[in-house]
């Protein structure tokens, strides 16, 4: 929902900057290492100490042009490197490169899905006075297309640490063992228009690259930090509004937070008859508040010059070729493939394909339960559960796709109940092992002997012989209490089905 009225509208750009999956540095051997000692993994070359020369590492070019490719843009044949010049503590250099007027990549999109609630006047779509969706209701999703205007190569800075719990000191303290990581920006256009939908794309961006093992995109590691370009006009006018840019968000949470503290800011300077200047703003989560850091530099001020130690990068069309050929499927064509290939909604294809490794997850226990829909359930309910509140990654659990596909087929073969199977996993979870032992030993399997079934029948039966009537007057609703009475007489092994048949044969004869 916007935090504006409806006469205005926000115009947003972003510019990611990932860290590639490389073993070393963009110019040097020095090794990509996280969590290492401050300054214990550089190198003289990443310092610019004098004699030494960069050397460009190969690995980056492929990565880029994987990049490049799965967001359907142009792969140039010839980019540029340069230098872009300016002072900070954390530069050692004096100067960043990067690359400016030819980037490597260029002209892209990337399709998002947009949530949109229901108008409450008209039952339609859109943005405006919207009503609650109704509870367990399925998203409604549109889909957009996010212009994306390069992706250029670049070496990161280091980092300046203010905080005295991690500096041990009260002064700011500089680690260098970022200094040299490669990076690619990459620069959106201003297509997007609420706080939601940058999440949106940063979210489908970061599966994109996750995907292509570009990049692992750790936030908390810092491989993936956005600045966000945020302007105000009115609905509808052709000019753009004079832009400030948010700097350094690290989490989804704090992207779509401070665009709207900013677009707040921006309103109220706006609706006071004040301008707004063009700036670099910081912000601060406590306070929910954008403050300006500094204004905003233009190109002229960096100084940009091709970089003298480095000749231009020439890619040609077979090495495209070649790493377009070894693409995987990516996040789109493997929830469209989902969709059609094992019927299922839109929704949950969309959060099963959300990473890579969920996807393979899912279609590994689908093939060894055979009920692709129930195996959805599973992941989508039970195991998305266990991961947000054990806060892990899916390789952390001991469950693997061949034990949930096989508490899965003994659910479906009728030897355990769906009650019983929801008691074992959570032991799979912890400590894996197979379902039909664990199954065995804890005395679950289901009850399924016709004649056991009866017994327990005919005890209930006789039980609740008022409850009996109202079923043979027509009423069917208790007959659902007569089950859960069976069910709890057979501690919850008799399999369910045969029980509905039983009790139904035995009531009306």
């Amino acid at each position: 929902m916007s935090v504006l009225p409806d006469r205005y509208e926000m115009v947003i750009g972003l510019e990611v900057h990932t860290h590639l999956k490389t073993a070393s540095k963009l110019f040097s051997p020095a090794p990509v290492q996280y969590g290492k000692e401050p300054n214990h993994s550089v190198y003289p070359i990443d310092l610019a100490m004098p004699g030494v020369l960069p050397v460009l590492n190969e690995r980056v070019v492929e990565l880029s042009i994987r990049l490049g490719l799965a967001i359907h843009a142009t792969v140039n044949p010839y980019s540029v490197f340069a230098r872009k010049n300016y002072f900070y503590p954390d530069l050692p250099k004096g100067y960043q490169i990067s690359q400016f007027e030819e980037p490597v990549v260029s002209e892209g999109w990337l399709d998002i899905e947009v949530e949109v609630a229901e108008n409450a006047e008209s039952g339609s779509t859109g943005t405006g006075k919207e009503k609650k969706k109704k509870k367990g209701a399925a998203p409604n999703f549109e889909r957009k297309r996010i212009g994306i205007t390069r992706a250029h190569i670049e070496e990161d800075a280091g980092k300046s640490i203010h905080d005295v719990s991690i500096a041990g000191s009260e002064d700011s303290c500089i680690d260098l063992n970022r200094a040299g990581v490669p990076l690619l920006e990459i620069v959106s256009e201003p297509d997007l228009r609420s706080a939601q939908e940058a999440t949106a794309y940063l979210r489908a961006l970061r599966s994109i690259l996750r995907y292509l093992g570009v990049s692992d995109a750790d936030m908390e590691k810092g491989q993936f930090r956005c600045d966000a370009n945020v302007s105000l006009r009115l609905r509808g006018a052709p000019e753009f509004g004079t832009r400030t840019e948010i700097k350094n968000l690290n989490s989804f949470t704090n992207v779509e937070d401070a665009i709207e503290a900013e677009a707040l800011r921006q309103l109220e300077l706006i609706e006071d008859g004040e301008d707004v200047v063009q700036a670099t703003m910081a912000y601060d989560p406590e306070r929910h508040r954008t403050s300006v850091m500094r204004l905003k530099e233009n190109s002229d001020d960096y100084r940009y010059f091709p970089d003298p130690d480095l000749i231009p990068l020439r890619i040609d069309s077979a090495q495209i070729e070649a790493v377009r050929e070894a693409l995987p499927e990516l996040p789109e064509e493997k929830r469209n493939r989902f969709e059609g290939e094992y019927a299922l909604s839109a929704y949950d294809a969309g959060v099963l394909t959300a990473t890579r490794s969920l996807a393979d997850f899912f279609e590994a226990t689908a093939r060894d339960c055979g009920a692709p829909k129930v195996a959805a359930n599973w992941i989508t309910r039970d195991v998305l559960r266990e991961l947000k509140e054990r806060e892990c990654e899916l390789e952390d659990l001991s469950l693997t796709p061949g034990m949930l596909g096989k508490l899965i087929a003994l659910v479906e073969e009728g030897r355990l109940t769906a009650r019983s199977a929801s008691q074992l996993f959570p032991y799979l979870v912890s400590d894996g092992g197979d379902p039909e032992t664990l199954m065995v030993e804890r005395g679950l399997e289901a009850v399924s002997d016709v004649g056991a079934i009866d017994g327990f029948v005919d005890e209930v039966i006789s039980a609740n012989a008022d409850v009996v009537e109202q079923v043979r007057d027509g009423d069917d609703k208790p007959l659902n209490f007569l089950m859960g009475q069976v069910m709890k007489a057979s501690q919850g092994k008799a399999e369910p089905g045969q029980v509905r048949k039983a009790l139904a044969d035995k009531i009306r004869g």
